[in-house]
């Protein structure tokens, strides 16, 4: 039996290193005030999961008991590197064991630890758990005290200094769809399972016929699990807005009141994190993957609604002043950016290879050309919105999207917009209408995004790591998704098997 002192001093010898965040002045005067409010309601606690969102936007966490967590808190925790290396399917990306892992980050080397520092003004009490169990999400650091140079949470941060600098605010929405199946028995999906090979997809069943659009009898089938769930969410702080049935067979739309960028992404990545545990415990499947390979199942998309404050006046800044029906000088110029990066950056939008199947013909409400309209559900980029509320509601992505990643690149691709930095030169046209217009059309598979963003300048927004990081984890899942493509023959324009065991169960 140890006695506390020794248990004690393993425990501060397991963190990433003693005052952390005090020696490299990591929190601002909120987050130290956070943390002190943490520390004294510390007593009410067994377990804290440290999480952070890997590269696929998948929350990786470790449990630790409420000792621990108490210096963890302001020194961080030492963490394997390895949800950086692994691409969808657990097959190693990037070469750890290679002296040089090839994305410029010497700390990768020999799977080095990196060091998690917990964000205190994420923290929250979960509302199941063994014990009492609290969530906290964490940024990323090297052992020098630097930005981790692989952290989406941090790429969106420098994008929202550029905006700071200009005395700029982003408001986002969420607007989520989901699917709601229920768990029949059956293994627990290892055969076959290991490094680059996913076992077979949990075993579900519809929970309702579905297509019959918002129609209230379908969503009060699935209200017994949503209304708690609902619930769960308010009681986290979550600026909940409404839930409602979609066209597909439990197909479930949710909705979040504006918030700034940075609580948008954390609010993502928890919705999704808590839906998918809340569901499995009531014996329940929730999958945030775009078009399950379920009989009758549409596909699933995520919104993204955004505008942007001016902080010296408050005001919508693509507001029209005096013209309800119209956008400002300054809205046209952000849409023109989301426009002219909207090919350069889909893979950060749509980031697998099931999430391209949405993006085909067969789906008329699935944004294809590259363009923006008013009020116009087909289109990729919808103005919608009254006067002062004026925003605009991008259409393309995929709910499973990594929400940092995604929300900067918009984010970005507006500010550059802004700035008047959009080039002529990327709008050539890559087909024509039915008029004879002139239209670009979004990439219509991940090898074909994953093309464009080689030769884009994604590096300006990602940094060179990051961007090469991507690179490597998006080929070898092209590359296994080809190779299983090619040796089995699937039929033509249907999700595949492969596509189920890669993303239905995990994303």
């Amino acid at each position: 039996m140890y006695s506390r002192s020794w248990s004690t001093l393993f425990a501060e010898a397991s963190v990433g290193r003693p005052s952390f965040v005090a020696e490299f002045g990591l929190w601002n005067e909120e987050q130290n005030a956070a943390a002190a409010e943490i520390e004294a309601s510390l007593g009410e606690i067994d377990f804290v999961r440290l999480v952070f969102a890997d590269p696929h936007g998948l929350a990786r966490s470790k449990t630790l008991t409420v000792d621990t967590f108490r210096t963890v808190l302001r020194n961080g925790a030492d963490y394997s590197p390895g949800p950086f290396l692994f691409d969808t399917g657990h097959a190693v990306a990037v070469d750890f064991l290679d002296a040089d892992p090839g994305v410029g980050v010497a700390e990768l080397a020999g799977a080095g630890n990196f060091v998690l520092v917990p964000d205190p003004l994420t923290f929250m009490v979960l509302p199941h758990g063994g014990g009492r169990t609290a969530w906290v999400l964490g940024d990323e650091y090297q052992r020098d005290g630097s930005p981790h140079p692989l952290s989406a949470r941090h790429v969106l941060r420098k994008v929202l200094a550029r905006y700071c600098e200009r005395a700029l605010t982003p408001v986002l929405g969420l607007e989520v769809e989901w699917y709601l199946t229920r768990r029949l028995p059956g293994p627990p999906g290892n055969t076959g399972n290991g490094f680059g090979t996913q076992g077979p997809a949990p075993r579900v069943e519809a929970v309702n016929a579905g297509y019959q659009f918002n129609l209230d009898g379908n969503y009060d089938s699935v209200s017994d699990l949503t209304g708690p769930l609902a619930l769960a969410l308010q009681g986290l702080g979550l600026p909940l807005r409404s839930m409602e049935h979609e066209s597909g067979p439990g197909q479930v739309e949710t909705t979040f009141s504006p918030m700034t960028a940075l609580d948008t992404a954390d609010a993502m990545v928890i919705f999704r994190t808590l839906t998918k545990q809340f569901c499995a415990r009531r014996g329940h499947h929730a999958s945030f993957m775009s078009l399950p390979r379920l009989d009758s199942f549409d596909p699933s998309g995520w919104h993204l609604h955004q505008s942007v404050r001016d902080d010296r006046t408050g005001a919508n800044l693509f507001a029209p002043a005096g013209r309800p029906d119209g956008m400002s000088a300054q809205g046209r110029a952000y849409v023109e950016g989301l426009l002219s990066w909207a090919s350069d950056l889909c893979l950060l939008s749509v980031p697998t290879v099931n999430g391209y199947r949405r993006l085909g013909a067969d789906f008329s409400l699935s944004p294809t050309r590259i363009g923006w309209t008013f009020e116009d559900r087909s289109a990729m980029i919808r103005v919608v919105g009254g006067e002062g509320s004026r925003h605009f509601e991008n259409r393309t992505g995929e709910p499973s999207a990594n929400p940092y990643l995604a929300i900067a690149g918009q984010l970005f691709s507006g500010l550059e917009g802004l700035t008047g930095a959009p080039s002529a030169a990327r709008y050539a046209a890559s087909g024509a209408g039915r008029d004879g217009a002139p239209y670009r059309t979004l990439p219509q598979s991940l090898d074909e995004a994953l093309e464009a963003f080689r030769s884009g300048p994604a590096e300006e927004l990602l940094g060179k790591p990051l961007t090469a990081t991507l690179t490597k984890l998006k080929e070898s899942e092209v590359a296994r998704f080809e190779k299983w493509r090619e040796e089995a023959q699937p039929p033509v324009g249907q999700v595949t098997e492969w596509e189920q065991r890669e993303y239905f169960e995990h994303f």
